[in-house]
């Protein structure tokens, strides 16, 4: 292939095997997707990131979704358990907003931490009593 490509890519387990990496040299993706199957401990994560990156040889993005909730794929013993964040929210509507933000914060250093660059959790959610539970997250 010729120039960077204008995708994502994700790989298969906990360590990037030799075909895939030469897989993704050759596609030169934008940046890397990772999913819970991707995902121990944060050594072995911070490896992957950095393994992701070397085999396209440069900075590459890597992006994960961490919203807390039902939506965790860096889940305990080594990483915080969040609330649904719209459960947070209606836990203390008054300081919602200030929540919110130290809740995002928190998160970005974890991902920081171990060479994610991009959380793909929503910045807006709006949820009314008809909204159904499975959509609260």
């Amino acid at each position: 292939m010729a120039g960077q490509g204008a995708y994502i890519l994700g790989c298969e387990g906990t360590a990037l095997h030799p075909d895939e990496a030469a897989f993704f040299r050759e596609a030169d993706p934008w940046g890397f997707i990772l999913f819970a199957r991707n995902i121990d401990t944060p050594e072995q994560l911070k490896r992957l990131t950095g393994d992701l990156r070397d085999a396209v040889g440069r900075d590459a993005v890597v992006t994960i979704d961490q919203e807390g909730g039902r939506v965790e794929r860096m889940t305990r013993p080594h990483w915080r358990h969040w609330l649904p964040p719209l459960d947070q929210v209606a836990a203390n509507p008054d300081q919602a907003e200030r929540g919110m933000y130290i809740r995002y914060r928190i998160i970005a250093d974890e991902l920081r931490a171990v060479g994610i660059d991009s959380n793909c959790a929503p910045c807006a959610d709006v949820a009314t009593r008809q909204t159904h539970a499975v959509l609260r997250n």
